[in-house]
């Protein structure tokens, strides 16, 4: 079974778009554009075997599209229930491309567009080996994430969930300790892409001595940071052995899988801090959770977890915690600025043959 040719390459867009609606539906001019917003991963690749997609060059697709996430919302103290709601529930269309699916896409399939700065969800390699190029969004997330990156810092400074829940329970101060001033610490940058630079960038304004470990030195960073507090580069060891604060920003892969375990916490400052917008699955839980407990991590700040939405109750119930449930680039301004770059990389891609934000591995 086959679809009717067309004379214009086939876009298929998976997911929702949600505030690029004007710039999505001008596709249209340039290609023959397929929504699918609902269905499973077998039924997909059924309608790929079958042919259904056999025009599309161009496949777009949304973060939300990996799995189901059923949000469980508290209805009262110590009390949860199943309900589901609507803006909390991730609707499965594909899963993750990975290698058994990518072999089921159709031969024109030349470009695959992923709205995310991380593309963990996409598998490169067999992409790569069926000549599929692959785009993501970095620079468009950049600030967003930056911006959550540092209001963790200054809580987990702060140990601020503490005071928080005492002023919300009626307690006043409760049982507040004392936190840290950021003036004068080092800020070990893990990962200098463009989040951890623009997180160095805004650091830089609280006082903190800067410095980051790379796959290489960072060129350019003096004229970056105006030859004041420009970012050192040490080794990966050095940086753990010597800061008082570590921020990931590093991709999720097989190199960085489970990269910050005991061994890596064993060789950090005591007291350290310990930031992750980027990747949970980049720091063991379970070690993470026993540093916090011993007092070798005195406070930490996550936006992202190894088995989201789960979350190792030692850290929790931990009350050094400060905690966010992945909202690094949750606002109106980042998700167009990502929904346009997605939009404007298909459309580069069908009316140029190429991709504006390709991954590089």
């Amino acid at each position: 079974m086959t679809t009717p040719t067309s004379s214009r390459p086939g876009v298929l867009m998976l997911g929702n778009v949600r505030h690029a609606k004007p710039e999505f539906e001008k596709l249209s001019e340039v290609a023959d554009v397929t929504q699918v917003t609902l269905g499973t991963r077998d039924e997909f690749i059924r309608d790929c075997d079958a042919g259904k997609y056999n025009n599309i060059v161009a496949i777009s697709r949304t973060y939300d599209s990996v799995a189901v996430r059923p949000l469980i919302i508290k209805t009262g103290r110590g009390k949860w229930n199943g309900q589901l709601m609507a803006y909390g529930i991730y609707v499965q269309i594909t899963g993750r491309f990975d290698a058994e699916l990518v072999s089921h896409l159709p031969s024109s399939v030349k470009f695959i567009a992923h709205n995310g700065a991380g593309y963990d969800q996409i598998d490169v390699k067999p992409c790569t080996e069926r000549n599929i190029a692959v785009s993501n969004t970095p620079s468009a997330v950049d600030a967003a994430t930056a911006n959550t990156a540092v209001f963790l810092m200054l809580g987990a400074l702060r140990r601020a969930w503490i005071p928080q829940l005492a002023v919300r329970e009626g307690e006043w101060r409760g049982a507040s300790p004392l936190g840290r001033d950021p003036d004068g610490l080092t800020l070990g940058i893990l990962g200098m892409g463009g989040i951890g630079t623009a997180t160095a960038k805004r650091a830089a304004a609280f006082g903190f001595r800067l410095q980051y470990h790379n796959r290489k030195p960072v060129g350019g960073l003096g004229a970056q940071f105006g030859g004041q507090n420009v970012p050192t580069y040490v080794g990966f060891v050095e940086l753990l052995q010597t800061s008082d604060v570590i921020s990931v920003h590093l991709p999720l892969g097989p190199e960085t899988k489970g990269l910050i375990g005991a061994k890596e916490f064993s060789a950090m400052k005591d007291g350290v801090i310990i930031i992750n917008t980027a990747r949970g699955p980049i720091i063991d839980e379970a070690a993470l959770a026993s540093s916090l407990e011993s007092g070798k991590v005195w406070s930490v700040g996550l936006d992202v977890y190894e088995k989201e939405p789960e979350i190792h109750l030692g850290i929790l119930k931990h009350p050094g915690a400060v905690l966010l449930p992945h909202i690094g680039t949750a606002t109106v301004d980042t998700q167009r600025r990502m929904e346009i770059l997605v939009i404007d990389n298909v459309r580069s891609a069908v009316t140029k043959g190429k991709l504006l934000t390709m991954v590089s591995e």
